[in-house]
């Protein structure tokens, strides 16, 4: 009964999984015949060019490939037959008799999708890093603005007293 249920949730997930892997290369095909349709254009008037990002520009690359097709969905299917052997177990004593199976399958699929939960957050740490980085730099730089603020009006009161102490030892 438990087996069976497995089974069809297994089937459920890999089911959804081609079709998930069917509208992303659907998506990257269309994607594809946009960039080599060529599309006749009025003439613009002269814009300014605005810099865009490496990143902007790439598009979808390998990796996002890889992610969407393969990472996410190992992942999610790891952590969702976990919980689901934990359930089950909770609630019929045939888990616990074959504990052993079930645990070898989380343990198989759960290699792969640790190692890529830590790619993830290794990126995720880079990423924070990052912005710690430019968060310093970016204070830094109102710390200095201010400084040179400060410096400016002090200088500007310090001229102005001088000048109208010169105008006072004129009279």
């Amino acid at each position: 009964m438990i087996t069976n249920t497995l089974i069809k949730i297994l089937e459920f997930t890999a089911l959804l999984c081609v079709g998930l892997s069917l509208y992303i290369i659907g998506l990257m095909l269309r994607s594809v015949k946009k960039r080599t349709t060529p599309v006749e254009k009025k003439p613009e008037p002269i814009k300014e060019k605005t810099i865009m990002s490496k990143e902007a520009s790439e598009g979808i690359t390998f990796n996002d490939i890889f992610m969407f097709m393969i990472a996410v969905p190992l992942v999610l299917l790891w952590v969702g037959f976990a919980g689901f052997v934990i359930h089950t177990g909770l609630n019929n004593s045939a888990v616990l008799e074959n504990i052993e199976a079930y645990t070898t399958l989380i343990a198989i699929l759960g290699g792969p999708a640790l190692l890529i939960i830590k790619d993830a957050l290794d990126v995720w740490k880079q990423e924070q890093a990052e912005k710690t980085a430019f968060y310093k730099i970016k204070a830094q730089a109102v710390i200095d603005y201010n400084d040179a603020s400060q410096k400016q009006a002090q200088m500007i009161e310090s001229k102005a007293q001088e000048q109208e102490h010169k105008m006072e030892t004129k009279k």
